[in-house]
């Protein structure tokens, strides 16, 4: 019974959609798909990209897909360097050894 009515219901909020889905986003985002877009069309300067991907999810799951996003690139960099990630993130943020 709760799957008919699951499904009804995303019957009603899909109809309620403004915009039309693209055969690419027959799937909704997640955080961490919105993040990394973010992040890569910032790099980018892409503001389009940017605009996009901020639409996706609320801002507030943008912001932890962001700083997710910066933990796991910092911890990767550290294992590659071999060094802490403190260490890491101060190089990469341009700040003076601790």
């Amino acid at each position: 019974m709760w799957a008919r009515v699951r499904r009804v219901g995303g019957k009603v909020v899909d109809s309620l959609r403004v915009e039309e889905r693209t055969e690419r986003e027959e799937r909704p985002h997640n955080l961490f798909e919105a993040a990394a877009t973010y992040v890569s069309a910032c790099v980018e300067d892409d503001q389009e990209r940017i605009d996009e991907a901020a639409g996706w999810v609320s801002p507030e799951a943008l912001a932890f897909g962001v700083n997710e996003l910066a933990c796991r690139a910092v911890v990767a960099l550290a294992r590659e360097r071999d060094a802490s990630p403190r260490t890491v993130a101060r190089d990469l943020l341009g700040l003076p050894a601790a």
